[in-house]
């Protein structure tokens, strides 16, 4: 057996790989770097959907247009933090003490409950095609930091509403608010935000135009909660930190 052969292959290998994960950080920076200025048009999830539109041979549909936070209700901004992660503002991309309740509930046999902070759901809906493997959550933990890290929380947020799915291919603030509510993002009024919020653990499941006993009720509590919200600032945390200093 040659072993100085199979020492040389390993070799070329091992510097195949790192070069891979290399090109692969390399890439992923890149794009973070770029959808922190250039707004997100088409996303995997996005690509996923129009697949399995064509496989089920329905009419491919992907309702999507980009706008500013700037011209996005704040009653949406302050229902999805309500409904969403009400510490959004405050963490660093993870709620553990969410994340700690949802493992021992599922120790309990209890109802698989969602612990995804808003940055997550960010991450995993621009980045990533829908995935249930260790390898899936740990990009998203990577990309979860990453764009905590380079974009902050004024951008993820305008990247979440302009990107999340909000119904049968429907993405994004815009879009869901001309299909269901004959208006634009900046028109959306409370009892539509919270409706809209009320939707996003299943957006293809609900029914915004004839909701439910369940939605309807759901809507009401995030409502409640938005009354006790105070109005969204996201140079807040910048400020405390330089109260810290």
């Amino acid at each position: 057996m040659n072993y100085s052969r199979i020492k040389k292959g390993l070799l070329r290998i091992g510097r195949w790989i790192r070069n891979l994960f290399f090109a692969v950080f390399i890439l992923s920076l890149f794009f973070v770097l770029l959808y922190k200025y250039v707004p997100v048009y088409y996303t995997p999830l996005m690509l996923t959907r129009t697949i399995e539109q064509f496989k089920e041979n329905k009419k491919i549909r992907i309702a999507h247009q980009w706008v500013p936070l700037s011209e996005i209700s704040t009653h949406l901004v302050q229902a999805v933090i309500a409904a969403e992660d009400n510490l959004f503002l405050v963490h660093k991309g993870f709620d553990f003490e969410q994340i700690e309740i949802a493992e021992q509930e599922m120790v309990k046999g209890k109802r698989l409950r969602g612990a995804s902070t808003i940055s997550q759901q960010t991450a995993r809906s621009v980045f990533l095609f829908p995935h249930h493997s260790g390898i899936g959550k740990g990009l998203e933990v990577y990309y979860t930091i990453l764009i905590e890290f380079v974009w902050g929380k004024e951008r993820i947020m305008e990247v979440y509403l302009n990107s999340v799915e909000m119904g049968d291919g429907i993405f994004g603030t815009q879009a869901v608010a001309k299909v269901h509510f004959q208006t634009t993002a900046d028109k959306l009024t409370i009892p539509e935000a919270a409706l809209i919020a009320a939707t996003l653990p299943n957006p293809r499941e609900y029914n915004l135009e004839k909701p439910g006993a369940y939605l309807l009720k759901r809507q009401a509590k995030i409502t409640l909660l938005m009354s006790k919200i105070m109005p969204i600032d996201f140079d807040e945390p910048k400020k405390k930190e330089k109260e810290n200093e």
